[in-house]
């Protein structure tokens, strides 16, 4: 049976071991197969993953570095939902120029500059509401920040969606 006890050392550091059986914890020897339970491959791989977790420290990270990490993830999500945007407007203005169907086009570069300018305001003003339940405290500019990414990155996302091939 596999299972993992940790002890510490002289220095009180963590150390795993592995059971070396019944004896070193002073249990009985003799079980019946019935209460025996032995793991498939699912319960190992648990195991070890929470062996994993246990053994190895985490890696100490401060707010100021969190909040970093949050400011350049939003940087790039900007970065990219920038190119998208790029890409749209330019291939929504080739379309009015193409159509004259209807006195210089449908307008579809208009629309989509105008559903641009309402909605970047939207995500400013949702970002400071999911910030707000951290008003005041550490975690409110991680939270906007983060909010940020996930909002833009549905953004990029949806003018990917707008940039039609026809």
């Amino acid at each position: 049976m596999f299972s993992v006890h940790p002890t510490g050392d002289a220095a009180g550091r963590v150390i795993c071991d592995r059971h070396r059986g019944p004896e070193a914890t002073g249990a009985r020897t003799r079980r019946s197969s019935r209460s025996r339970v032995r793991p498939g491959k699912a319960g190992r791989a648990v195991a070890l993953s929470l062996l994993a977790l246990v053994c190895t420290p985490a890696a100490a990270q401060t707010q100021a570095q969190m909040n970093q990490q949050a400011g350049a993830a939003y940087k790039q999500a900007d970065a990219q939902m920038t190119q998208a945007w790029r890409a749209l407007y330019a291939g929504m203005k080739k379309r009015d120029a193409a159509d004259t169907s209807r006195g210089g086009g449908f307008g579809y570069a208009a629309a989509a500059l105008a559903s641009q300018r309402a909605w970047l305001p939207f995500r400013d003003k949702q970002c400071v509401l999911e910030g707000a339940e951290f008003a005041g405290g550490s975690l409110q500019s991680m939270a906007q920040l983060q909010c940020l990414t996930k909002v833009t990155r549905a953004r990029t996302q949806q003018l990917k969606g707008m940039q039609w091939t026809k």
